[in-house]
């Protein structure tokens, strides 16, 4: 029992907290179609642990909430990417849902390499000299 749990883990770790603004890239497939969909929003609450674990991220669309939840150790995600660190005192923070506008921003915490990117299809086309930053002319 405990290896067909164990075989169910992802093996990079998805690091990001409660608060973090993060971009979760979704795999779907649409008839033989495969393509991912990246959801972007801030994390408002992580639940139980092991291979259940979800967590639930709201974003505002057209002046209306949406929130969906993932599971953390579900092969439809393609990757996590943590966009901005958010401060915050609490585990949950289901009082985002009733604020609106410039009331549901959180303040920011800085924090280094946290969570998995999704190599772009872009970035992988472009040509090396083309990613790197060109010297000033003096």
């Amino acid at each position: 029992m405990k290896k067909a749990v164990q075989a169910g883990f992802r093996k990079d770790v998805l690091d990001f907290k409660v608060g973090d603004t993060v971009d979760v890239a979704v795999r779907i497939v649409e008839g033989e179609k495969e393509r991912t969909q990246v959801f972007t929003g801030t994390v408002i609450s992580r639940r139980r642990g092991g291979i259940s674990e979800n967590f639930t991220v709201r974003r505002i669309v057209n002046n209306e909430g949406v929130e969906r939840t993932f599971p953390l150790h579900s092969p439809r995600i393609a990757g996590i990417k943590v966009v901005r660190g958010g401060k915050v005192r609490r585990a949950k923070l289901y009082f985002l849902r009733q604020r609106i506008g410039k009331a549901t921003r959180l303040k920011e915490q800085k924090r280094k390499g946290r969570g998995i990117e999704v190599p772009s299809s872009s970035d992988a086309k472009a040509p090396a000299a083309a990613r790197e930053p060109v010297p000033e002319k003096a």
